[in-house]
């Protein structure tokens, strides 16, 4: 336990240096490879080596959590005290009216028959002329537009063949292009049948009011005297008990309002802080064993045992 405690110490001393520049290291890898100092001998006249472990740190990023807090919105309830109106009774007076008789002298029309003239009509028949409009036909002439189809020509573009060898050039390789024929375009004029309209006169009947005078008979009314019998009024006094109303208290019970006070429970929101837990990428260095070719020199015996302590198990 002790020896793998040193090693590590003595491994990260060696690997944090070699790690503070990539490029020099793989730089120094690649020369060591071109010179056939890693991998195992290929001819026996290479440099003998053996496989030995070496302990070399790796860097890691590792998910951790951390305590943090977190303001958040918790529910409480809260007495509050609320206005409330209340009904209760409350006593008033009132004034009512009540009954009464009293003897009163009450003018009284009396309605009575007097003679008099009066002028009345009489109905009369009297012969008079009256002007009437009378419907009649008439004929007129009247412009109509009638369909015609009149023959036009429209222009119109048709494709046709036009045979024959004809050169369209050379391309940028001296490879010459010939067609055979070629579609063009040729101007026609196709015969259409298009709708006209032209004007006609046309006969119709169309009414017409022509002035009349017939003869009728109208009721007329003459005026003459009638003796008749008019109702009339005449004012007299009657003695008559009447009703009649007077004023009085009476105590009622009303309804009325009162504000009161009434405690209530609301609800409300308060601020308050929460621990959660948080990611967070710390680094950290991890001991890793690796396999490396170590090349053994007659002539460095004395130096293995030196160099057994270097990182190497």
């Amino acid at each position: 336990m002790k020896t793998w405690i040193l090693l590590s110490l003595f491994g990260l001393l060696l690997a944090v240096p070699v790690l503070s520049n990539p490029a020099r290291e793989k730089k120094h890898v690649d020369s060591d490879i071109s010179r056939g100092d890693y991998g195992p001998p290929v001819h026996d006249h290479e440099p003998k080596g053996v496989w030995k472990k070496k302990l070399v740190w790796k860097e890691e990023w590792k998910k951790v959590w951390k305590t943090a807090s977190k303001l958040i919105w918790k529910p409480d309830w809260k007495k509050v005290q609320v206005p409330v109106w209340k009904e209760i009774q409350v006593p008033v007076w009132k004034e009512i009216k009540v009954p009464a008789w009293k003897k009163v002298q009450k003018p009284l029309w009396k309605e009575i028959k007097v003679p008099a003239w009066k002028e009345v009509k009489i109905p009369e028949w009297k012969k008079v002329y009256k002007p009437v409009w009378k419907e009649i036909k008439v004929p007129v002439w009247k412009e109509i537009q009638v369909p015609d189809w009149k023959k036009i020509w429209v222009p119109e573009w048709v494709k046709i063949w036009v045979p024959g060898d004809k050169s369209h050039g050379k391309d940028h390789e001296g490879w010459e292009y010939t067609s055979h024929g070629l579609w063009k375009k040729k101007l026609i004029w196709k015969p259409v049948w298009k709708k006209v309209w032209r004007s006609e006169k046309k006969l119709i009947w169309v009414p017409e009011k022509k002035l009349e005078w017939k003869e009728e008979w109208k009721q007329v009314w003459r005026t003459e005297k009638k003796e008749i019998w008019i109702a009339e009024k005449k004012l007299i006094w009657k003695e008559e008990w009447v009703q009649v109303w007077k004023t009085a208290k009476k105590q009622e019970w009303v309804s009325d309002k009162k504000l009161i006070w009434k405690d209530e429970w609301k609800q409300i929101w308060v601020p308050v802080w929460k621990q959660i837990q948080v990611p967070e990428w710390k680094k950290v260095w991890k001991p890793v064993w690796e396999n490396v070719w170590v090349p053994i020199h007659h002539e460095e015996h004395h130096e293995e045992h030196h160099e057994e302590h270097q990182g190497y198990d």
